[in-house]
């Protein structure tokens, strides 16, 4: 496996664009109010269609990735723990929630000046920290709330009662946004920003997909700046029309057989967020030919998949594409339900068994050599079962290792005690460094 390989490289075209997109999200957050229009805070998971309905002049602050730009600037992710800290939250706690409620507490936004304080909260509840999190913003900013329970169970047992319970809060939704801002919902507004987060969700998949092939067009350290989009702003029109723009772009790559990582020896599937403070840890792996080619939390953090004709794993197909007309309030909000509450990485949270069970998908379909696990201290949600699931990766024969540490907080993660692991890992999996 250590014979070394010297595929064609160049960057990505669209990465400056990614960039700016990613800028102009939290700079028409931070100046909504300027001429008139809203602000809402709530998670990447949240169903941001709905909000949509309300204009075109309505921006949204999703507090992970907001946290996880914070946590990369390390001086004042620490500040704002420390902040969070002070006043009493525990250090064992979300590390996100823990770096949002102290730029919060500090009055400073990472992007400059003070923190934009939203004009009401909108969240999604499946994380065991979701409603808390924002339960505290609100009460510290004064503004209404409104959380949706998705809590339903695995979508292989989802019936038409389970549905009609989310939908129905999605309905009590609308009235909340209207009676909390005094804005008239549109519906052709909401069932537009629907259809764009089908697409930009769908599309991101069918991204992912495209590293089947090797050698791997994209590696994980450059897709975590790229689905990041997709967690800030998944059902505006600009994204998913970028996301059509990357697709584009990957797939000719792969035509070209253009690589990420020039010397792509051995692949690796990672799990959970990284250690935001310590990315470089994908470059070391590359001094062995090893390139991460994602990760369920990658691939399906935002991204929707389904078992495509030939049986392997792909986007999810578009209702309209299958004929299902999207007319009506209440049919695209039963529609609505229904995507989100298949998206993978929701599942694990009834059983780790059906994380496992994707994550050997991934193994076999991306020609995974080895995985390495992320005992993430910093995320109760994607960590819960993540030691079953090693496991069951163990029993499948496939050769596996973890590391601890946390997303957020540079302070649980041993910088050389983790290189040490990787080179371990990479001596098991018949690896050496690779000079120039």
């Amino acid at each position: 496996m250590s014979a070394r390989n010297n595929y064609p490289t160049e960057p990505l075209k669209l990465w400056g664009k990614a960039k700016q997109l990613r800028e102009q999200y939290y700079a028409n957050y931070a100046k909504a109010r300027d001429n008139g229009g809203l602000r809402w805070s709530g998670s990447a998971w949240a169903l941001d269609a709905l909000p949509a309905g309300l204009g075109d002049d309505v921006f949204s602050l999703t507090g992970e990735p907001y946290a996880a730009s914070i946590a990369h600037e390390r001086k004042f992710a620490r500040e704002c723990m420390d902040a969070a800290e002070s006043v009493g939250f525990a250090r064992d706690l979300c590390s996100y929630m823990r770096i949002y409620w102290g730029s919060v507490q500090l009055d400073r936004f990472l992007f400059g000046g003070k923190f934009p304080r939203p004009d009401f909260i909108f969240q999604t509840q499946i994380c065991c920290s979701h409603s808390k999190w924002y339960q505290h913003v609100a009460g510290e900013e004064k503004v209404p709330q409104f959380y949706l329970d998705v809590g339903v169970g695995p979508y292989h047992e989802l019936n038409a009662t389970r549905l009609d319970y989310v939908t129905n809060q999605l309905h009590d939704g609308i009235e909340f946004l209207e009676k909390s801002t005094g804005r008239k919902f549109d519906d052709e507004k909401f069932i537009k920003a629907v259809k764009n987060e089908m697409r930009s969700t769908s599309r991101w998949a069918d991204i992912c997909a495209l590293n089947k092939i090797k050698p791997a067009p994209l590696d994980e350290k450059t897709m975590y700046s790229l689905y990041v989009l997709a967690t800030l702003s998944k059902s505006s029109q600009w994204c998913a029309d970028f996301y059509d723009e990357l697709y584009d772009e990957v797939k000719d790559r792969v035509a070209r057989g253009i690589a990420a990582v020039s010397n792509e020896t051995c692949r690796i599937m990672s799990d959970t967020q990284p250690p935001w403070s310590f990315l470089k840890m994908f470059r070391y792996l590359e001094t062995y030919g090893a390139v991460s080619v994602g990760s369920l939390y990658t691939f399906a953090l935002q991204g929707i998949w389904e078992n495509q004709p030939d049986g392997s794993w792909g986007g999810r197909s578009l209702p309209w594409e299958n004929g299902v007309a999207m007319n009506d309030r209440d049919t695209v909000l039963r529609l609505y339900a229904d995507w989100n509450l298949s998206k993978p990485q929701w599942q694990h949270f009834f059983d780790p068994r059906l994380k496992t069970e994707m994550m050997l998908r991934i193994v076999r379909e991306w020609q995974v050599d080895g995985v390495m696990l992320h005992l993430n201290r910093g995320c109760e949600g994607l960590s819960l079962g993540i030691m079953e699931n090693r496991l069951g990766i163990a029993k499948a024969g496939v050769p596996v290792m973890s590391f601890e540490g946390n997303m957020g907080d540079e302070r649980e993660f041993d910088e050389g005690r983790v290189r040490a692991q990787v080179d371990a890992f990479m001596e098991q999996l018949g690896l050496r460094r690779q000079t120039a």
